[in-house]
This record gives structure tokens, C-alpha cells and sequence, in this order.
């Protein structure tokens, strides 16, 4: 099964834009490097919990978006290898639009997945 590197983050509301810029940069340069699917969503329901949430979690503003988003590898070994090359591609330096302390991370063995027959 793929590997999944799992991603969730606050954007500032102002900032969607240059953050859409910068993940399509991004999708371009994992791809070249052979990452299999990148895929960003930003929240539209995605309610503050009295306990956790996603909001909570990235500790999000009023102002801002909570962004959830995954890159697919073909195992744990492809990904270390696709990233190594990632972050030493000079196309990712500079600012971000959103505060990286805040956002969460994590590599995911994927054990299970429902796939579109047609």
C-alpha cells in the first residue's frame, strides 16, 4: 500500500490566494520528483469544538482557514527519497503565507483505500 504524508494548517483569509500559488508550485516541483498525487483542500465545514478540531488543533484565528491536505508515495522509502530532493530544491525557499509552527505533520502507512470503479 502507498505512504501518505498528511498535512493540516492555518491560512490567514488574505493569504488563499498566494497560498494557492504556492501549493501549485509545490504539487509541480513533488511531482517532478516523483511524489504519485498531492492533493489541498480548504475547509468549508470545519466547525470549532468545544474539546479538539481541526481549528483547534492549528490553533486558527477568526481570520483564517484551516488547510488539510496529503502527498502519496509508493512506501515509506519513495517518500524519504522524493523529500530529500524537495527540500534541497531552491523553488521552495522563501516566506510561506501561513504560520509553519502551527501546522501539523505526519507520515501514514495507508492500510486501507476505497478506489472510483467506473
Amino acid at each position: 500500500m502507498p505512504y501518505v504524508d498528511g498535512f493540516v494548517l492555518a491560512v490567514p483569509r488574505d493569504k488563499i490566494e498566494a497560498y494557492k500559488a504556492e501549493a501549485r508550485k509545490a504539487r509541480d516541483i513533488w511531482k517532478e520528483h516523483g511524489a504519485l498525487d498531492l492533493v489541498e483542500c480548504i475547509g468549508d465545514d470545519v466547525p470549532y469544538g468545544e474539546l479538539t478540531s481541526f481549528p483547534r488543533a492549528v490553533m486558527a484565528r477568526e481570520d483564517e482557514v484551516v488547510v488539510f491536505s496529503w502527498i502519496v508515495y509508493r512506501n515509506r522509502e519513495h517518500r524519504d527519497a522524493v523529500n530529500k530532493k524537495c527540500m534541497a530544491d531552491p523553488r521552495l525557499k522563501g516566506e510561506m503565507p501561513f504560520d509553519a509552527k502551527r501546522m501539523i505533520y505526519g507520515g501514514f502507512d495507508m492500510w486501507l483505500q476505497m478506489t472510483p470503479t467506473n
